[in-house]
């Protein structure tokens, strides 16, 4: 008796306890509903110890064997189907031997209620009863665990416009307004996690006769160095492009809920005799689903020049800057906050003579330097609805501003 009372306890305490949680907390409904299930099953275990504890010495509770029975088997499926979790979302080892421990136990428990020679009033309401509780919980399961991560396609659209040239009074310079645009068309909430945009002067030299096939597969592999990819073409000679201009457009750490647009407007300039024949914009973000995770305040930890910790499969080329942010992740429900290690998402926004890129991780404290193969690092990115948004390259020729038009 001693033995199913603890087991009981184990289970109803702290699982009324996350619910409580849940219901306060969880990003999701479905969260919530979890919390609200953890609370009936934390109610149906304790009232199930007490039951017992009738059931053995008192006998007073009009079938209090058979809801001893009924909470004993709650605690065994509910703890069966939190341990199944562990096995693919708990960090800690000690949670998976303490959960194995009283599922263990609260099948005991069961069999030794059972064996008592339980009377069940009517017993196929108790199996139905029984039965759609198992469902719900089942389905509510499914849900949260099986369709929410494979909705993969919800991210915010960025668009680009490139206004037209204005020129200095001098006449020796000109600039190109450029209008960055995110909007969010989809039903979930976004953090920012960081942004950038940059503009990379292109030289284009026109031949005077057809190019040969052989050129043509030499510009085919120069996208595998360079990070603009132009069309094959009969007549354009393509050079690499140089960075012209970079810089973040939005803050990180802000967010952009369902419905909303942000506008933002950046300025190019450059001078008129400038060597360049086009230029090519480019802008990036990377996003974090408000229902997947909790997201601290970013802030810039170190820079790559000033000793800033950066791992090297961030660093990009050995020209390269790099800008660091970091920010402290929440799990999005009770179980998942109590039972991982605490995760930082970190950003890294590099930029040099040949681009700029951004790059992000989430990882431990004290693995920012790890490399995770690929696999792992989708499933992060699945689990923290981590997505990036690219627009580029939108291209304009300066022709018309070197002549005078």
């Amino acid at each position: 008796m001693a033995l199913i009372l603890v087991v009981l306890l184990l289970t109803g305490l702290p699982l009324g306890w996350l619910g409580i949680e849940d219901i306060r907390g969880a990003l999701t409904y479905a969260g919530r509903i979890t919390g609200a299930i953890l609370i009936l099953v934390s109610i149906a275990t304790l009232v199930g110890a007490v039951a017992a504890w009738d059931h053995w010495f008192r006998n007073r509770i009009p079938y209090s064997g058979t809801v001893a029975l009924i909470g004993t088997v709650a605690a065994f499926l509910t703890n069966a189907a939190l341990l199944l979790m562990t096995f693919k979302d708990v960090d800690s080892t000690a949670y998976r031997v303490l959960w194995c421990l009283i599922t263990v136990g609260c099948a005991w428990a069961v069999f030794a209620v059972w064996r008592t020679s339980v009377e069940i009033p009517a017993p196929k309401r108790v199996a139905a009863a029984v039965i759609a509780t198992g469902l719900i919980a089942l389905a509510n399961f499914g849900y949260e665990r099986l369709y929410q991560p494979s909705q993969h396609g919800a991210r915010p659209l960025i668009t680009m416009t490139v206004g037209k040239p204005v020129l200095r009074q001098d006449r020796k310079a000109f600039a190109l307004p450029v209008d960055i645009r995110a909007e969010n068309r989809s039903d979930v909430g976004f953090y920012v996690l960081g942004t950038e945009f940059h503009a990379m002067g292109e030289r284009v030299k026109i031949s005077a006769t057809d190019r040969k096939r052989k050129q043509w597969r030499d510009d085919a592999e120069k996208w595998r160095t360079f990070q603009e990819k132009h069309p094959l073409s009969r007549r354009e000679i393509q050079q690499p492009g140089e960075l012209v201009a970079a810089q973040p457009w939005a803050s990180a750490g802000n967010w952009i809920e369902p419905g909303d647009t942000f506008v933002t407007q950046t300025v190019v300039q450059l001078p008129i005799d400038t060597p360049y024949d086009q230029l090519a914009f480019y802008a990036n973000a990377s996003f974090a689903r408000k229902d997947r995770l909790g997201l601290g305040q970013m802030q810039q930890t170190g820079y790559s020049w000033s000793g800033g910790e950066v791992p090297t499969w961030a660093k990009g080329t050995k020209d390269d800057d790099v800008v660091v942010y970091r920010g402290r992740v929440y799990e999005n429900n009770a179980i998942a906050a109590h039972t991982r290690d605490p995760r930082h998402v970190t950003v890294y926004w590099q930029f040099g003579v040949h681009g700029a890129d951004l790059l992000q991780a989430i990882r431990r404290n004290g693995e920012e330097s790890r490399i995770n193969n690929e696999s792992v690092d989708r499933e992060l990115e699945s689990r923290y609805g981590i997505v990036d948004s690219r627009q580029g390259p939108l291209e304009r020729t300066l022709w018309d501003v070197k002549s005078g038009h």
